[in-house]
């Protein structure tokens, strides 16, 4: 739905996101065995984990870590409000429309579908009925989304009516445009619930097959849900509210059959993403916060308290979607916010003395998400979209900039000590 909206009002942008996360699959496939394997060995069960144990390793300070795990866990735990809230608008959008209900009302019962749904399935429930909603999906896209573009369009001819920034590309700009393919496709190995597959794969060559057999399978939909949204705008124009714009298409292409089948079809999906976003951010909480630790809480507790943060997390989500029911940026903000994880990621898994530049991590961090929190209180306020989608270019920069500062420092810190213990050997 996120796709189709931002079709609607992007054009083209919204594939080479598409693209952006092919290329980012392509990366992982490099990274897939060294992820799995780790995971294993240490007994990790999340990004946020991965970070923190690889950059507290060996810290015995009791305020740094503490202060480190909270600030990787607490970010990752506000992404995925984003994309939770997301889920929430997504449903209660449909709710509304398909059945006459009130938007508050169809947010209310968004929710607690989705709380019962997690607490009672959890993520085995995801895995067996995400398999039964794709098919879902691929049915609903070979009988009402492609027969409908093409019927839209006049079998695409009519595309050329539209802007022309829509059609190349750059109706978001050229920032937005250039900084995918190198801000966003690496941005693949910061993704929680890709880190959770990857950790669960049957063995480091599952994980690395599948990371490539995802890129290149994901490819299609991020051209047709675009398209859907972009045949809507040659066929309605600029009027529609851009939340709506999956529904408006399916109430013109379907009958009541197909139009109850496609709701329920979405509706089920989004529950199901809903649920994976609320496991994984609650897992975060209970795990992550306390995983520079060497001891945990048995899995009985665990359990009890993983249920509680649903809860919790579940009615702040389900406020966001009240106070910022717009599906395009709370998806563009969630999607950024991963971004700013990418530097110290990829310095996580490609050097082994990583520990040592814990401080220029934290600091590397913190600084772009300064930045991008800057850019989200101005572009929320003042309703800039355009700013809020290229708010990760800036962010990422400063959040590289700063790590790469922080490296220099440390490098001269150490060279200054063994200067220190060398003097004091020759005396």
């Amino acid at each position: 739905m996120g796709l189709i909206a931002l079709g609607y009002t992007s054009g083209l942008a919204a594939v080479a996101i598409g693209l952006a996360y092919v290329l980012g699959f392509f990366i992982l496939y490099f990274f897939a065995q060294r992820i799995r394997d780790y995971g294993e060995e240490h007994n990790i069960y999340s990004f946020a984990e991965f970070l923190n144990k690889r950059y507290l390793k060996g810290y015995k300070n009791s305020a740094f870590p503490k202060t480190f795990s909270a600030l990787i866990s607490g970010i990752n735990i506000i992404i995925f409000f984003f994309l939770t809230a997301a889920q929430f608008v997504g449903m209660a959008t449909l709710l509304h429309h398909a059945f006459d209900v009130g938007y508050v009302a169809a947010a209310g019962i968004s929710f607690v579908l989705v709380i019962s749904y997690t607490a009672l399935a959890g993520l085995s429930g995801v895995i067996v009925t995400d398999s039964i909603q794709f098919i879902v999906i691929v049915i609903m896209i070979a009988a009402i989304f492609i027969p409908g573009i093409i019927r839209d369009t006049n079998g695409l001819s009519n595309l050329k009516t539209l802007p022309a920034n829509m059609l190349n590309g750059t109706s978001e700009g050229w920032v937005f445009l250039i900084g995918l393919p190198f801000l966003l496709a690496p941005s693949v190995l910061t993704r929680m619930d890709i880190w959770q597959r990857t950790l669960s794969a049957k063995s480091a060559k599952t994980a690395k097959r599948t990371a490539w057999i995802s890129g290149l399978s994901m490819l299609p939909f991020y051209i047709i849900f675009p398209l859907v949204g972009m045949a809507l705008r040659v066929d309605f124009g600029e009027g529609i509210d851009p939340d709506h714009a999956t529904f408006e298409f399916l109430g013109n292409h379907t009958g009541a059959f197909f139009l109850g089948f496609a709701t329920i079809g979405l509706l089920s999906a989004l529950m199901s993403s809903a649920d994976s976003f609320l496991n994984i951010v609650a897992m975060t909480a209970v795990r992550d916060f306390r995983s520079y630790k060497q001891n945990f809480q048995d899995k009985e507790t665990s359990f009890k308290r993983i249920r509680i943060a649903v809860i919790i997390f579940g009615a702040i989500a389900l406020t966001m979607a009240l106070f910022f029911a717009d599906i395009v940026n709370l998806f563009v903000a969630g999607i950024t916010m991963n971004i700013l994880f990418t530097p110290i990621t990829l310095l996580a898994l490609i050097r082994k003395d990583v520990y040592q530049y814990k401080r220029a991590a934290f600091w590397s961090v913190l600084s772009g998400t300064g930045v991008i929190l800057v850019i989200f209180i101005v572009g929320f306020s003042t309703g800039n979209d355009s700013l809020l989608k290229i708010a990760f270019v800036p962010a990422t920069i400063i959040a590289t900039i700063g790590l790469f500062i922080g490296l220099n420092l440390e490098k001269r810190r150490q060279r200054k000590l063994n200067k220190v213990k060398i003097e004091e050997q020759w005396k």
